[in-house]
């Protein structure tokens, strides 16, 4: 029997129908939508994928790129590199060596060359003298402490040793903050590190000292490869980067100068205010450049001139305690000189300018004032340059 249409009965079955239809369509389209989302996602992550893929091949070629140049510009660089290879290489034959202490100990004459190994004579000595320093009084004193707490024995063995340690740490901490300690503050860490070593490692038999000695002398042996190669290949000195520095200096202020001059007679307007040039980083700006490493060259040539004072003679330098110190105080004065220059680059570039037909009322004035500025300071550089004995 039909059901009456507009019946309750008709309109249940009308909804039943409707509901077995969208029983049987909804699976499919589930099942369509759910390949289109994950061909959607799959070709995202491949996109992604093939990004950073970009990204690291145009990183890895910008940083080879850069390395090249590095090298291009400064061959020493590429030197020290080979010199630092062939150092290690050296002194990594005594694991081939039968005797058995020597190939035990062999580490250390490797750890030596890595950590006293620099780029001029001068770090290498100083940090040479440091490590030999540090071991050598470290280990003496903390093999007399191991053997005297060894002596006193029971409880107080124990608390000999750390108290030690304690002193140890909290001297050698102190003092290497004061001001004149700065030069040797690696010394006083390898003294730490080798006094808690050796106290630890003292009280265990006489066999320590074999250990010490061998230890020793790998260490000497080490400092002497790396200071022998890197005398003997191509030396680089840092007296020699301190004298370039400081007449590289003359000029580029001179050059600064004349150029502010020149500029300001010319009338040459900005489009806009570098602000840059206040906190140093305006690199584009030539005026700004030649200035840039006398105002910033400071702690650069109290590092030169600590390395350079540990060199002995050679080149043009053959005095015995040559007077190193006073490119410090020449490039002092001279950074005043460069102060000056950027104030007066600073005005012109500053907005509020004069009006052109002032400027040119002392025309040869000015630019006879400049030129004779630049001049002098070029001279200086000049004398500088030739003062090398």
């Amino acid at each position: 029997m039909a059901a009456r249409v507009g019946s309750f009965r008709h309109s249940f079955l009308e909804k039943s129908k409707e509901r077995l239809l969208s029983k049987k369509e909804y699976p499919d389209f589930t099942l369509n939508g759910a390949v289109e989302d994950n061909a959607v996602a799959n070709r995202f992550s491949l996109d992604a994928l093939s990004d950073r893929v970009a990204r690291f091949r145009n990183g890895s070629q910008e940083f080879v790129s850069k390395l090249y140049e590095m090298g291009r510009s400064d061959r020493r660089k590429v030197l020290f590199a080979m010199k630092a290879g062939l150092s290690l290489a050296i002194v990594s034959l005594f694991i081939y060596i039968k005797e058995e202490q020597l190939s035990k100990y062999s580490i250390w004459a490797i750890l030596t060359v890595v950590v006293v190994f620099e780029f001029s004579i001068g770090q290498t000595l100083s940090k040479g003298f440091n490590r030999a320093l540090g071991t050598v009084s470290a280990g003496v004193l903390a093999l007399g402490i191991a053997r005297l707490s060894v002596w006193v024995g029971g409880a107080f063995e124990e608390l000999i040793i750390v108290a030690s340690i304690f002193i140890a740490g909290f001297c050698a901490s102190f003092v290497k903050l004061y001001p004149a300690m700065k030069q040797y503050e690696y010394g006083f860490r390898v003294f730490l590190l080798t006094f808690c070593i050796v106290l630890v490692s003292g009280r265990h038999g006489m066999q320590f000292f074999t250990t010490a000695f061998y230890r020793l002398v790998l260490i000497g042996v080490g400092a002497g490869v790396s200071l022998s190669v890197n005398i003997c290949i191509y030396p680089i000195w840092s007296g020699e980067d301190l004298h370039k520095l400081v007449v590289k200096n003359f000029n580029g202020v001179a050059a600064s100068l004349e150029g502010c001059v020149n500029g300001y007679l010319q009338c040459v307007e900005y489009e806009r205010v570098p602000s840059k040039i206040l906190v140093y980083q305006a690199s584009d700006d030539p005026l700004y450049r030649g200035y840039r490493t006398a105002v910033q060259s400071s702690s650069q040539e109290e590092s030169l001139v600590d390395f350079a004072l540990w060199e002995p003679p050679h080149g043009p330098y053959k005095m015995f305690k040559y007077p190193w110190r006073s490119y410090v105080k020449v490039s002092g004065a001279l950074r005043h000189c460069a102060f000056m220059v950027m104030a007066m680059h600073g005005c012109i570039l500053s907005e509020i300018q004069a009006p052109a037909e002032k400027r040119l009322v002392f025309f040869e004035e000015l630019q006879k004032v400049g030129a004779e500025g630049a001049k002098v300071l070029r001279q200086l550089g000049s004398k500088v340059e030739k003062w090398k004995s």
